[in-house]
C-alpha cells in the first residue's frame, strides 16, 4: 500500500456511515500514510490472532475478562510505560509488532477484536485517557486497554474526571463519562495525538500528514484544515497555508473566525 493509497481508502472512510466505518482498516491506512515502509499484515494477523483466543475464551470466561485476558494476557498488548512519547506507540502496525502503545491504539484492537467475537465494546471519549465500554449482563463496565484491560471501578471514573479538570456535578455523572464514542471519533482522536506531540516536536511535516488524516476521515469539519494550515506555515509553505485556509472556509460557509483571521495573516506574509 502506498500514501497515496492510503488516502484514497481514508477517503472512502470518510464516507462511510458511522455504523459502516472500517475501523482497524483505516487505522492501518493511517500507519501506511505516516509510514509507507510498514506492513500491514503485521496488523491485520495480530488482530485474527485475537480474534481465536477471544473465541476460545468466551466459552469459559465472561465477557470482560475474556476480552482483558486475550488481549492482554494472550497477545501482550499494554500501555508503553517508559516511552510513551514514542511515536511508535500511536501507530497501530507498530503496536502489533511492539505488543505495547497509547490506550487509543490499543483500543483499537480491543474494539475490533470483540465485535468480530460479536461483544458491544464501543470506545469511550474519556477526558485525558482513552476507555472502553463493553456491555455485560450487569450493566456498562469500563475497561483500560492501557492498564491490560482491567476494569474500571466507577469511583475511580469519577476521580479520574476530577483529575482532569471537570466539575463536582459533571464527574459524578456515569452515563455522560461513560458515553459512547464512534469508531471515526475513536481514529480522529488517535490522529489528533500524533498532531499535537508533532506540533509540540516542531515536526510539521508529521503534524501536517496528521492533520490531513483528520480532514479525510471527516471531511464535513473544517477545524482540521485550520491545522493542515498551521502545519504548512510552520514549513513556511504559505501557498499551501492559504489554499488549506480557503478550504475551511468553504466547509463552513465563510463562518470561522479563526480561519478568516488566520487566512488574513498568512495573506499579509505572503506580500
Amino acid at each position: 500500500m502506498t500514501r497515496e493509497d492510503a488516502e484514497t481508502l481514508l477517503k472512502e472512510a470518510g464516507r462511510a456511515g458511522d455504523g459502516d466505518f472500517p475501523l482497524l482498516e483505516a487505522a492501518i491506512a493511517c500507519a501506511v500514510h505516516e509510514d509507507p515502509e510498514r506492513d500491514p499484515d503485521a496488523a491485520r494477523d495480530l488482530a485474527r490472532f485475537g480474534v481465536e483466543r477471544l473465541t476460545e475464551r468466551l466459552a469459559v470466561e465472561s465477557p470482560e475478562e475474556a476480552l482483558a485476558e486475550a488481549m492482554a494476557g494472550d497477545l501482550r498488548l499494554g500501555g508503553d510505560l517508559f516511552t510513551y512519547e514514542h511515536p511508535d506507540n500511536a501507530d497501530v502496525v507498530a503496536v502489533a509488532t511492539r505488543r505495547k502503545g497509547l490506550p487509543v491504539a490499543l483500543g483499537v484492537f480491543y474494539l475490533h477484536v470483540a465485535r468480530k467475537c460479536g461483544l458491544t465494546v464501543q470506545g469511550v471519549d474519556f477526558p485525558g485517557h482513552f476507555l472502553l465500554r463493553i456491555e455485560t449482563a450487569e450493566g456498562p463496565l469500563a475497561m483500560d486497554p492501557f492498564s491490560e484491560g482491567r476494569v474500571v471501578l466507577p469511583s475511580e471514573l469519577t476521580r479520574r474526571a476530577l483529575h482532569a479538570g471537570l466539575t463536582p456535578n459533571v464527574a459524578d455523572r456515569l452515563d455522560r463519562l461513560m458515553a459512547p464514542a464512534s469508531d471515526r471519533d475513536v481514529l480522529i482522536r488517535l490522529q489528533n495525538n500524533i498532531f499535537a506531540r508533532a506540533s509540540n516536536a516542531r515536526d510539521f511535516p508529521r503534524a501536517e500528514r496528521a492533520a490531513l488524516r483528520r480532514a479525510l476521515l471527516d471531511p464535513a469539519d473544517h477545524r482540521p484544515w485550520l491545522d493542515v494550515a498551521a502545519a504548512r506555515e510552520g514549513q513556511g509553505a504559505l501557498a499551501g497555508a492559504m489554499e488549506a485556509l480557503t478550504h475551511a472556509g468553504t466547509l463552513d460557509g465563510g463562518a470561522a473566525l479563526a480561519a478568516r483571521a488566520q487566512r488574513e495573516r498568512v495573506r499579509l506574509r505572503l506580500n
